[in-house]
């Protein structure tokens, strides 16, 4: 089996919608007049590391992170847990599509210093990517490329 630039480059051009389906398209919600309280609450039970913020009809209106609570923490010491949601969440939120290259929206989380992306499909909201989600697929795909190194030197 000879190396191509196809599969040399087939990590390039795997998309989000590789990653989704194989970790599905839930999503963990909260809404803007929840509180921070609430928040830190579903953070703790659905085990992640943020929420996307929605309307009632699912449109995304932001995304409230663990690192978002953390400096209004420190900003408002004992006055944080009562607040709004949506005076605390992040507004102008990065999105991506299922069907963006892996390898773009791992460089916008890097350079924009975010750990999740929601992924929007037809301007509805149909997943969360995570900067783990990524770094699990590559992983799997190292492992996968070595292993056919092995094959081919053994023979």
């Amino acid at each position: 089996m000879n190396q191509t630039s196809v599969s040399n480059l087939a990590a390039d051009s795997a998309s989000v919608r590789r990653i989704l389906d194989r970790k599905g398209s839930a999503v963990h919600a909260i809404r803007p007049d929840d509180t921070i309280g609430t928040a830190v609450v579903t953070l703790r039970d659905k085990k992640v590391g943020a929420l996307v913020v929605t309307n009632a009809e699912g449109d995304l209106k932001g995304i409230l992170s663990e690192r978002d609570i953390v400096r209004k923490m420190a900003e408002t010491p004992g006055q944080t847990l009562p607040q709004k949601v949506s005076e605390n969440m992040t507004r102008d939120v990065v999105t991506c599509t299922p069907d963006d290259k892996l390898v773009e929206v791992l460089r916008q989380m890097s350079d924009g210093r975010f750990r999740h992306m929601p992924v929007m499909d037809d301007g509805k909201l149909c997943g969360v990517l995570t900067i783990g989600d990524l770094i699990a697929y590559r992983l799997s795909e190292l492992e996968y490329e070595a292993l056919h190194m092995k094959q081919m030197i053994a023979g």
